[in-house]
């Protein structure tokens, strides 16, 4: 049975870790993001035009706040289980009669509450530069929480890897964020030479990016099908790798 008590203290923990300080994690990745789309907007938004009838800013907006989002729900998971490491509060945290399962939901629970949080700051202060309607809600709620879900999980793994605050930058400067830049949140691949748009296709931020954008647009490079089956499959192995990960207690049980 589920430990539903547990599970909800653990989970508010996590968001009241976050809240208290919501000037660093809310506002400041929104006040980037918006630096972001005034330079992008101001040189590129009359010059290009990605879709017929959509212009830069348009285009421009989706792939931003799916970027922060999901940049911000990797931070939150890697940074609080790996000070509690640090620290060693997470022994009292094994200790409780918790599953793996309860575990891992409410860290995950809380980054895809932030990200969310971080989506919705950027989608309101992006009404200064462009208005952008919603066509298809669901899709982007399913895209908005795979994508904050996925890389809540990576967060989780890399913080369990992590021997030291290294190791989680490296994570994320050397894998997070190229994966990101090169999602096509500032571009279309179609635009790219073949080699590239095939290389682009293997990156599973993409399809996270890609399908998000549908949500808003109602256009993407690919079908939304394809990227939720993919999105939705990648989320599923990593969720697995690790709930393995904490079933064996590795760097977390000594």
């Amino acid at each position: 049975m589920i430990n539903w008590r547990g599970l909800y203290t653990l989970f508010a923990k996590e968001v009241w870790r976050f809240v208290k300080v919501a000037v660093q994690t809310i506002l400041t990745p929104v006040v980037t993001v918006m630096l972001y789309l005034l330079i992008f907007s101001s040189v590129l938004s009359e010059k290009v035009e990605v879709y017929q009838g959509i212009n830069y800013t348009m285009f421009l907006v989706p792939g931003l706040i799916m970027m922060s989002m999901i940049q911000n729900a990797f931070a939150n998971s890697s940074s609080s289980l790996f000070q509690s490491k640090l620290n060693g509060s997470i022994t009292f945290v094994l200790l409780a009669p918790i599953s793996n399962v309860e575990f891992y939901t409410a860290f995950i629970g809380a980054s895809i509450m932030r990200g969310i949080f971080v989506g919705m700051g950027v989608w309101v202060a992006a009404h200064a530069f462009v208005h952008l309607p919603v066509t298809n809600l669901p899709v982007l709620l399913v895209f908005g929480v795979l994508g904050t879900g996925i890389l809540g999980t990576l967060g989780l793994i890399a913080s369990i890897w992590a021997e030291k605050w290294d190791h989680i930058s490296a994570f994320q400067n050397f894998v997070i964020l190229p994966l990101s830049f090169l999602s096509g949140v500032f571009y279309s691949i179609r635009s790219l030479p073949d080699f590239w748009q095939n290389i682009s296709y293997y990156n599973p931020f993409f399809y996270m990016i890609d399908g998000f954008r549908y949500g808003f647009l109602g256009v993407s490079d690919i079908s939304v099908w394809i990227s939720m089956g993919i999105v939705g499959g990648f989320f599923l192995i990593i969720s697995f790798v690790c709930l393995l990960l904490l079933r064996s207690g590795y760097s977390l049980r000594e």
